[in-house]
């Protein structure tokens, strides 16, 4: 019954050990007639070659009890193995000694959800070693979780690399932490900033809010938000303050204009820029900042308003190590998980580069709906066998649905994804490096917007191939 409910690898295991079995008790048989002697000998002979020592009552017939037994050991030993990789970082540490309760499993409990693959092979690893077999490579191993693997590469990497503030779900939504004691400042309440925002709120942080449009602050003020006359106010009167605004020259109005974040910049005030700009420009932010003797952190944010909302972005940040660490519960409120890129310019960079992606591979799939209409197939077809293939994504099946659905409410602006793709393609320029792709994706962002004034969603790309 074991046998049969397991998979390929796991039932020619047993097969191994049972054809082992059968044959030696037939040389016991057919022996009977020998010496004494002979007998010990083959007797201890056959002990040695045995995988298992013990009577045959045993028989390694792997009872119900003994393989949970053994399952269990194996799993307890890659659940380990996969926990101890890497070296942990200081915050990681401390994490682990909170008390802090996040809303899911264990990692380890996480953990024990092993390919039976794995089980099999760690089991043959030790008594069954002289068993061996030729597995079928072609054959999927039955019962595995077909993006384990894919998981403990991504935790691999993770742990050995620089993520360091992690929530696997939105702890906005579904768990609790404890929100830091320093006061919290907000600068700009967009379409990312909103949803940030009332997270850092409903997660308990004390905040104080600032935006260009003064009404949008009315809601967060409702739920609790303190409201700052100006950017020097807000900077002067928190210890630490976010800014999320829209491009370059909205970065550095912010910080260098009139009552701007520079005027309330005095030593260990702490300011985390959020905006997706350039690495000239953050780093020319970071200096000034620096200068008066403020900490300085960059952490653009992927994602868009859905995500944001949902406590689930990604969050790359780089500069000040330290004000990372003191921004753990707010980033954990705001987001899945974060990344720490080391020095001021790398999460700008690094986030180009991540939306050029994005960007390209949105104009490609509009591209692709667009071709299936005008030569009759079915888009509903073409994006079923999407999401049944290797591009199969929550970012795919969603993007697409609104392009068949007719509805391109903006989750991410149009204009914004096409700035992005200008400064990626302007990175790669600056290293001499080509970014054909980019280029020829951010050609079609610019025939959507000539096409569409409203500050549509990048959805609308779809409609530059139609017209």
């Amino acid at each position: 019954m074991i046998k049969i409910n397991k998979g390929k690898r796991f039932q020619q295991a047993v097969d191994a050990v049972e054809e082992f079995l059968r044959r030696a008790k037939g040389k016991d048989q057919t022996s009977s007639h020998s010496s004494a002697d002979d007998k010990n000998r083959r007797n201890s002979s056959e002990e040695r070659s045995r995988p298992n020592s013990g009577d045959e009552k045993r028989k390694l017939s792997l009872s119900e009890g003994k393989v949970k037994k053994n399952m269990g050991e194996g799993k307890k030993r890659v659940s380990s193995g996969s926990a101890e990789r890497g070296s942990k970082s200081p915050l990681k540490r401390a994490q682990e000694q909170s008390p802090r309760k996040r809303g899911r499993p264990p990692k380890d409990e996480k953990d024990l959800t092993i390919p039976e693959s794995s089980t099999v092979k760690g089991m043959m690893a030790g008594p069954m070693a002289a068993f061996k077999w030729q597995p079928t490579v072609s054959e999927p191993v039955k019962d595995a979780d077909p993006h384990f693997h894919h998981f403990l590469l991504s935790q691999t990497e993770k742990e050995t690399g620089s993520t360091s503030i992690q929530a696997a779900d939105s702890t906005a939504v579904n768990g609790s932490i404890t929100p830091t004691d320093k006061k919290i400042g907000f600068l700009g309440l967009g379409l990312m900033g909103s949803g940030i925002v009332s997270n850092l709120l409903k997660m308990g942080h004390t905040v104080t809010v600032w935006n260009r449009t003064a009404e949008k602050c009315d809601l967060f003020i409702q739920e609790g938000a303190r409201l700052g006359r100006t950017p020097a106010e807000v900077v002067s009167t928190c210890d630490i303050t976010f800014a999320c605004v829209s491009d370059p020259k909205a970065a550095k109005d912010l910080v260098l204009g009139p009552s701007g974040v520079l005027q309330g910049i005095r030593p260990g005030k702490c300011y985390v820029d959020m905006s997706t700009v350039d690495a000239d420009t953050v780093t020319e932010l970071a200096q000034v900042i620096v200068s008066r003797g403020g900490r300085f952190l960059e952490a653009p944010v992927s994602g868009n308003q859905q995500l944001s909302n949902d406590g689930m972005l990604v969050i790359l940040a780089a500069g000040d190590r330290g004000l990372y660490e003191d921004c753990s519960s707010c980033f954990q409120a705001m987001g899945k998980t974060s990344f720490f890129l080391g020095e001021v310019g790398n999460a700008a960079k690094m986030m180009l580069i991540v939306n050029m992606v994005q960007g390209s591979f949105m104009a490609t799939i509009a591209e692709g709906l667009t071709l299936a209409q005008v030569t009759g197939q079915s888009q509903q077809t073409l994006l079923d066998i999407l999401n049944q293939g290797q591009l199969a994504s929550i970012f795919l099946d969603q993007k697409c649905q609104n392009i068949l659905q007719g509805n391109f409410k903006p989750d991410f602006y149009l204009k914004y994804i096409q700035k992005d793709l200008r400064l990626a393609i302007a990175l790669g320029d600056a290293v001499n490096h080509p970014t054909p792709m980019a280029a020829a994706a951010n050609e079609v962002y610019k025939r959507a917007k000539a096409l569409d004034q409203s500050d549509n969603d990048m959805s609308a790309v779809y409609r530059a191939y139609i017209h």
